[in-house]
């Protein structure tokens, strides 16, 4: 008569700890699989999460607190003066949450010719930009030289000029020393500074900036394209102040004005970090899949080695289902060691990281809690057919090799 037998926890894995160390080199190089599986993964998804909240801060410094409004006129009139009265800029300052703002515009390329000297045409590439000093302030920019212009030179359309740090680098003005000159259309606008970098309105950079009037003056008055407000708020109050601005500009034809007011920042992270996080995950399965075929493949091997073992055991009484067991047992001790030591590793790289770009590491917990259990359920999958093959092997074919 059968007897119903089991096999004692602590017995199973005392024996495929064993079997491990029986060929200790070959199991460490087992193990390296699932290590480097688990490690891509979990530092792949840490250092999604950590720069998120990278891309989070920065929209929240910028992104969140800027609003352009645009001129686009009475709907159906085909050219229609500017809507911006002359003060706009004023009227916008004194909404609550407002920290700056102002007006600007490119000048069609069409219209002017720019040159370090007159009578000289330069194929410079450097476009021309009228802007308030309400705009730069909104557009933060910094200063390698010099002073912006005031409501003094805007007032009375001095001919004055800032230039971008690229503008000025092709014009080949390297220096405020000698009260550079450039010419618009041959007239001459003092330089009266030199900007070194933007937060917003990067175009900036690569141009020369004139009063709004000065620009009336020698261009006229702004048509294709039309001109536009920049608007820096407080963190927090962009809605409120996207939602009164239209009204405040013109009460009487809010129509006038599109105002754009920045996007969710969830949604700006989840576009800017999904299509990588996809790529990258995957490339974490395949070192994960790697892992599992290695423990496969070692484990299988381990089978064929231990054939006269195997059949001892069997010849002993022990049931099919008892050697199955012990190499599942084997492959899972192998592909848990693989997890938690990934798992391990995997942090350690994303603080790592993170502390040299000082960054505030972000990793979320149930990414350290999974990978070892990951790890684990790799070893058990890979460890199935090998076990089947172990358990099928019968005593007197294993005792006549």
């Amino acid at each position: 008569m059968n007897r119903r037998t089991s096999v004692r926890f602590l017995d199973l894995m005392s024996e495929a700890l064993a079997g491990l160390l029986q060929r200790p080199g070959r199991s460490v190089l087992t193990a390296l699989g699932a290590v480097l599986g688990i490690t891509s993964l979990v530092s792949v998804l840490g250092l999604a999460a950590t720069t998120g909240a990278q891309i989070d801060d920065h929209f929240s410094e910028l992104a969140a607190t800027t609003i352009t409004v645009e001129d686009i006129g009475r709907a159906g009139e085909i050219s229609s003066p500017p809507s911006f009265l002359p003060d706009a800029p004023e009227k916008i300052a004194r909404l609550n949450g407002v920290t700056a703002a102002g007006v600007w515009w490119p000048v069609p390329n069409e219209r002017y010719h720019l040159a370090a000297a007159p009578g000289v045409r330069n194929d410079t590439n450097v476009g021309v930009m009228a802007a308030d000093s309400g705009a730069l302030a909104a557009a933060e920019i910094k200063l390698r030289s010099g002073r912006i212009f005031d409501t003094f030179h805007e007032e009375r359309a001095e001919r004055v000029a800032i230039l971008g740090a690229a503008a000025a680098d092709r014009l080949g003005i390297s220096t405020l020393a000698y009260q550079p000159t450039v010419f618009i259309n041959d007239m001459p606008f003092s330089v009266m500074a030199v900007v070194d970098s933007v937060e917003r309105l990067p175009e900036l950079l690569l141009s020369v900036i004139i009063p709004p009037n000065s620009a009336v003056v020698a261009f006229g008055t702004p048509e294709e394209p039309r001109a536009r407000m920049l608007v820096e708020t407080r963190a927090g109050a962009i809605s409120l102040v996207a939602s009164q601005i239209a009204l405040a500009l013109r009460p009487e034809a809010p129509e006038m004005f599109k105002v754009v007011a920045a996007g969710d920042p969830q949604s700006l992270r989840a576009k800017v970090t999904g299509d990588l996080d996809d790529m990258i995950i995957v490339l974490a399965v395949v070192c994960l899949v790697i892992g599992a075929v290695g423990i496969a493949n070692t484990t299988l091997v381990s089978v064929l080695e231990r054939v006269e073992e195997i059949g001892l055991r069997r010849t002993l009484g022990a049931r099919p289902w008892h050697i199955g067991v012990q190499f599942i047992a084997e492959s899972a001790v192998l592909g848990a060691t693989g997890g938690l030591i990934g798992t391990a590793l995997g942090v350690s790289l994303v603080l790592s990281i993170a502390i040299a770009r000082r960054w505030t590491a972000v990793i979320e917990p149930w990414t350290v809690a999974l990978a070892p259990c990951l790890g684990l359920a790799i070893g058990l999958s890979a460890g199935l057919y090998p076990a089947r093959r172990a358990a099928r092997i019968e005593p007197a074919d294993a005792m006549r090799r």
